[in-house]
């Protein structure tokens, strides 16, 4: 009943979020969207394509799954389940967009970014350690420990992340303020990326020695 009650907590928060906010996306839902003259070329929009409203069904508006788990054996010891405009086809242009995130003990969401979007988070189990940082120059640190029924939010673009600092499994619940809000992870993007960044590049900005660079892109 316990836990019942904390998810209905965290729609009910999600919805008041969506409330509160733009009905629309005004801001891209991809990274990029490249203009082209010749329509016949044209491959994406900003958003989804819609259908005919005339053969809307309920099932475009309908998920059912988020009181299971996530799988939380990974490296990070967390897993997010993503709702957003690819689950639910009937969020296309409403600007919103919901997910679960499960954490291991001493589990983390690693530190990351939403490019299109800004976050509300409600811890419904566990304890989390949270914070997010602010852009150059002060880069200013906010942190919070929240505990079941807390709530923090992370502004638009801002570098954040939680983590798990109790012995027991945390959940929480985070609505967004976009369709596809994106997520870039900080680590992954620097030392992960397709095809990789010149070493001598992240040793220079990282302050590190180039065989340590090597090392941790290795890692990803």
């Amino acid at each position: 009943m316990k836990r019942i009650r904390s998810i209905l907590i965290a729609f009910g928060l999600f919805a008041f979020a969506c409330s509160s906010a733009s009905a629309y996306d005004p801001s891209p839902l991809q990274d990029f969207c490249v203009a082209i003259k010749d329509i016949k070329n044209g491959v994406f929009v900003n958003g989804k394509f819609c259908k005919d409203p005339k053969l809307a069904v309920a099932e475009d508006f309908f998920f059912s799954g988020l009181n299971r788990p996530g799988n939380t054996s990974n490296p990070v010891g967390s897993n997010v389940t993503m709702i957003n405009v690819d689950i639910i086809p009937g969020l296309n242009t409403l600007g919103i967009s919901l997910v679960r995130i499960d954490y291991a003990p001493y589990g983390v969401n690693p530190p990351h970014t939403h490019p299109r979007g800004s976050e509300i988070l409600l811890v419904v189990e566990g304890t989390l350690y949270v914070g997010f940082v602010t852009a150059n120059p002060d880069n200013r640190l906010f942190t919070k420990i929240l505990n079941p029924g807390d709530v923090f939010v992370f502004p638009f673009g801002m570098i954040h992340f939680q983590f798990n600092i109790g012995k027991t499994a945390a959940v929480a619940f985070a609505g967004l303020s976009s369709q596809n809000a994106g997520v870039i992870t900080i680590a992954n993007a620097v030392f992960g990326s397709n095809p990789p960044i010149n070493p001598d590049v992240l040793a220079k900005a990282f302050q590190l020695n180039k065989n340590v660079v090597k090392y941790l892109q290795s890692r990803f």
